[in-house]
């Protein structure tokens, strides 16, 4: 089990892993709300390392999130066991812990939220990953934060 500094608040770097993009938002536990964050390009679902690392230098998150996407009957796919090993890259090389959560139809909803930002006269917003990545952020707020605040404060 991860622990985090012993308290109510906690910062998060949450992550919508692909092979071409990857999209990052960051929020805190307190409001459970999520900011969108300039995505990271990626060759074969591997980000310039070094930019993640400002990124993480920046933020200073105490852990990640990391979309893992799954079928809508459950079953995983080869994407699953790649985001899984990105999330297991997060954690070798900055040392904090990473927690999964299912992403299904996040990317949906994402584009949803953009196209609303677009017919609100928006010219340009966030990009769908990383709003995708806000999304995934504020569910794992909703769903597995609680529990874990409660086994470790």
């Amino acid at each position: 089990m991860a622990t985090f500094p012993n308290s109510a608040q906690v910062s998060i770097m949450a992550f919508d892993f692909g092979t071409q993009k990857i999209g990052v938002a960051v929020g805190q536990s307190v409001t459970g709300s999520a900011q969108a964050l300039p995505e990271l390009r990626a060759k074969d679902g591997q980000p310039d390392w070094q930019e993640v690392a400002r990124l993480i230098e920046e933020w200073q998150p105490d852990a990640f999130v990391v979309g893992v996407p799954v079928q809508m009957d459950g079953s995983e796919f080869e994407l699953t066991q790649r985001a899984r090993k990105f999330g297991q890259r997060l954690h070798g090389r900055f040392g904090k812990p990473w927690f999964a959560m299912d992403e299904r139809l996040t990317s949906f909803e994402a584009r949803e939220l953009k196209q609303e930002q677009r017919r609100a006269g928006a010219r340009k917003g966030s990009l769908v990953d990383s709003i995708a990545a806000s999304l995934i952020l504020q569910s794992w707020f909703a769903e597995q934060w609680p529990q874990l605040a409660a086994d470790n404060i």
